[in-house]
């Protein structure tokens, strides 16, 4: 954390909202801040960028970095408090489909006939609330209705959730990575939580031994940033059976485009897009 924690919020128009979380995704200082942006208020084109920077010098750089933009920017304090977990119980649960996702303090709240999915963050980014996060999960509930994924693999897995969604509707093989240890480590304690058989693995990209002995998968879920998703591309294409599926997200609506086109010039066909707040969603299939 930093020295005193801080929450940075910066209001403004959607464009200038969704062109400063661009900047945020590119610049490589930034790629431990955990931000959302949201619509505030529909009638004024007002969005909402809250950002979390865990030391001084993210918070300096994010700063920085929203100057750029004409948005309305504040630096807030934070009591000295598990802030993380207060945040957290102030979240409603999510229902995706099928899945309910939720925290500890809403355990009460889990209906009997939907895939409910308790989810504690931690230190890891990926509670199920956000809108990439989200629309992964609906694009999977839809796969569902008329596919089986029996080996599903799961990048940038974050808190797990997407891996145990995998596990807990019948995938028999659901493997995990995050190149954030404790990420992993909080990942394996979600699975645990909810009796899901999902190996987590430590890595950066697919390339790892533990992550190519699962191969082919018939499903890739990758919810991570743009850059990322188009680096990965060919190694995503390896990584799936011919006719698999791959779930990508924690990118833009403006970043669409590109992200797309790296996959469909390696033989991919877009199937769907799914749009939560300035976020999208994209399923693919491989030829």
């Amino acid at each position: 954390m930093t020295e005193e924690a801080v929450q940075i919020v910066a209001r403004g128009p959607r464009a200038q909202a969704e062109a400063a979380a661009s900047a945020i995704d590119a610049d490589p200082r930034l790629e431990g801040v955990t931000y959302s942006i949201l619509e505030e208020d529909e009638d004024h084109d007002v969005w909402r960028i809250d950002a979390f920077p865990t030391t001084s010098e993210e918070a300096n750089a994010l700063v920085e970095v929203l100057k750029d933009w004409p948005l309305r920017t504040v630096v807030e304090k934070l009591a000295d408090a598990d802030w993380l977990a207060m945040a957290l119980s102030g979240l409603p649960p999510v229902v995706a489909g099928r899945f309910f996702v939720y925290g500890a303090h809403d355990r009460g709240l889990a209906p009997a006939n939907t895939v409910n999915l308790r989810i504690e963050a931690g230190a890891a980014f990926g509670t199920g609330h956000h809108g990439t996060t989200v629309g992964c999960l609906v694009a999977f509930n839809d796969l569902l209705k008329a596919n089986r994924f029996d080996r599903v693999l799961d990048v940038g897995a974050g808190t797990g959730v997407l891996a145990i969604a995998a596990a807990r509707t019948g995938s028999k093989v659901a493997v995990g990575t995050d190149i954030d240890a404790p990420s992993v480590r909080i990942s394996a304690e979600n699975a645990k939580l909810n009796k899901a058989n999902v190996r987590f693995v430590h890595a950066s990209g697919l390339n790892a031994e533990k992550v190519r002995r699962s191969a082919p998968y018939d499903l890739v879920f990758a919810n991570i940033l743009a850059p990322p998703l188009v680096a990965l591309a060919q190694d995503i294409k390896g990584a799936l059976k011919p006719g698999g599926r791959a779930i990508l997200s924690g990118l833009l609506r403006t970043q669409e485009r590109r992200v797309a086109a790296a996959y469909l010039s390696r033989g991919f066909r877009l199937e769907r897009r799914i749009h939560r707040d300035a976020w999208s969603a994209l399923v693919l299939r491989r030829a």
